[in-house]
């Protein structure tokens, strides 16, 4: 659904050059759901400008849902969704006559456009708000009405540029809800960016992280995870020390410490070598009293991978 190869873009400021894109390579498979993480000016928002066709890059070439990124932009936005930062609703209209003026723009005749409006306003829980300006939406309606506005022309893949920034708890997991259902009930190809962590790892098939206009790592939440630190056992003995000798002959066991009744180490899959250990702890008539595991998270992967915490730095 997206290839990209050598992907840069270079603004001049101040009688400099910046490069906030640096050859990046991208390549989403139809039917994933992706999300796009990193800091601020990391390059985030650049490169979807540049896959959306609003941001000419400066080298590089991309086909993005079948269409050439350079030579055929018009193909591209036919074919995709873009869901960008700012409300796509007029404020001073109403919510049945957005979507309703979304779909005649599209092409779609006045009976089509309201048969199609109405849809829209079902699949995302807009039914009841049609009368409604635009303004006096909560946020969480608002960004509803901002997806069915983006997705209304059915497109294959949708582009979403941190689609929950603002929002409470209980909107941010209700439109997760209706993102999951892009892919799942609809059939598109998500492509996201967040600042959110628990919001990429709870949505995404995969992940790619970008730092300083690069690519630094790729991969799914749990491979991500695994790669960089592994999970950290900590382990409530009655014997420390003969407990930490029996620990670091753990496969892969790494960052081991023992003191006060404690000991921890990290190890790639501690849920499967947990049940050894402590049969191992038993034989030594070791005393087991608290046993923990804890998966790494998506800032520790990226604090493994640039030495800087994602969230400090967003």
């Amino acid at each position: 659904m997206i290839k990209a190869r050598g992907l840069t873009r270079t603004f001049a400021v101040r009688n400099r050059t910046v490069e906030a894109v640096r050859g990046i390579d991208l390549d989403v498979a139809s039917g994933e759901l992706v999300g796009f993480l990193g800091p601020n000016g990391a390059g985030k928002t650049t490169t979807l400008r540049m896959l959306t066709t609003l941001l000419t890059p400066t080298s590089g070439e991309a086909i993005v849902a079948g269409a050439d990124l350079l030579t055929d932009p018009a193909g591209v936005r036919a074919r995709i969704g873009y869901v960008g930062q700012g409300n796509g609703g007029g404020l001073d209209q109403q919510v049945g006559h957005e979507l309703v003026m979304q779909a005649r723009l599209h092409g779609l005749n006045s009976a089509q456009a309201r048969q199609r409006a109405q849809e829209m306003a079902e699949t995302f829980e807009l039914t009841d708000l049609l009368n409604r300006l635009v303004i006096t939406l909560s946020g969480g309606q608002k960004r509803r009405l901002d997806i069915a506005l983006g997705v209304l022309h059915q497109p294959s893949l949708v582009f979403l540029d941190e689609p929950s920034t603002g929002l409470d708890p209980q909107s941010r997991d209700n439109l997760w809800r209706h993102i999951r259902d892009l892919r799942d009930k609809h059939g598109a190809t998500v492509f996201l960016t967040t600042h959110y962590l628990d919001e990429a790892d709870a949505l995404c098939d995969r992940i790619i992280i970008i730092d300083h206009g690069a690519i630094v790592a790729e991969g799914s939440p749990d491979e991500l995870k695994r790669r960089v630190a592994g999970d950290l056992v900590e382990l409530g003995v009655s014997e420390p020390d003969r407990a930490l000798a029996l620990a670091a002959t753990v496969p892969g066991a790494t960052e081991l410490t023992g003191a006060e009744g404690q000991v921890s180490f990290r190890v790639p899959r501690g849920d499967t070598v947990l049940p050894g250990l402590l049969r191992e702890l038993d034989r030594a008539e070791i005393r087991v009293v608290a046993v923990a595991t804890h998966r790494p998270t998506l800032d520790d992967v990226f604090l493994g991978l640039t030495g800087r915490s994602l969230r400090e730095a967003a």
